[in-house]
């Protein structure tokens, strides 16, 4: 009797123990399914500038979502290639159509129109609108800006461009954020409606909150996600499991308090 319930007892461990082995080898499995477009290399279209989540630093690409895709790309064990291209063709899926890249990250919301078109990945930043115009204009709502009549700036297909004509106004569109800036600096525009962190990252800059100023922050109830070819479910899985794995062991909090200079309010998804 002892015997046959010790036989039993060391079936059932190596049972289980084979079990393991056929779920971490399934694991290795998703990954090895994952295609790329260019072999050893995780492809990526953004729309430079946005920062602090896609900017120019002594000639290389840096920023909040160039170090969350890195998690994947780590994962997967290849390198981060970025490819600079116009939003649009990103939000309308074109580029991850034509295999311009395997995937994009650009300080994009999940909306359900990109849904339409694109797969995101599960959310990785909390995001919400901001205004900014020059100090003298004493501005404090978006109704002071339609009230004085001034000229509001925009950038192309964003959600913040969506906002503001939702309520009325007519905005001048930008390709980027760079000369979207620098039409509020030139007086091309009186204001602007931009992502509240890249507002803030711009007046953290002397010459800039010299003569410029955060009118007000419009709580838009938004979220990034990194968008993935329609189907690519195994790309989706190694993103998402990428993003879930840093939550849970400090990384992704590390990470954000690298590029806002403050804590998340939660790790956790």
């Amino acid at each position: 009797m002892i015997r046959s319930i010790t036989f039993a007892a060391v079936t059932l461990l190596l049972f289980t123990a084979c079990e393991k082995k056929s779920a971490d080898n399934s694991a290795a499995t998703d990954t090895t399914r994952v295609q790329l477009v260019n072999p050893g290399k995780l492809t990526v279209c953004t729309n430079v500038p946005f920062e602090p989540f896609q900017f120019y630093r002594d000639g290389k690409v840096v920023g909040f979502d160039v170090d969350i895709v890195d998690l994947a790309a780590k994962n997967l064990g290849v390198t981060q290639e970025i490819v600079n291209i116009d939003f649009a063709v990103i939000k309308s899926g074109q580029a991850l159509d034509t295999r311009k890249c395997d995937l994009a990250a650009a300080g994009m919301t999940i909306t359900e129109e990109r849904k339409q078109n694109i797969d995101f990945s599960e959310p990785y930043f909390d995001a919400s609108q901001a205004l900014m115009a020059r100090k003298d204009l004493h501005l404090a709502t978006l109704e002071d800006v339609k009230a004085k009549g001034l000229k509001i700036g925009a950038l192309a297909s964003t959600t913040g461009r969506d906002y503001v004509k939702k309520l009325g106004f007519d905005p001048i569109e930008f390709a980027d954020s760079a000369r979207q800036l620098l039409a509020l600096q030139i007086g091309q525009v009186d204001v602007l409606i931009q992502d509240l962190p890249v507002v803030r990252t711009w007046l953290r800059k002397p010459e800039i909150a010299a003569q410029f100023v955060m009118v007000t922050s419009l709580n838009t109830g938004e979220q990034y996600g990194v968008a993935i070819r329609k189907g690519n479910a195994p790309l989706a899985r190694a993103v998402n499991e990428a993003i879930e794995s840093a939550r849970k062991d400090g990384r992704y909090a590390a990470i954000y308090k690298k590029w806002f200079d403050i804590e998340p309010e939660s790790a956790a998804p």
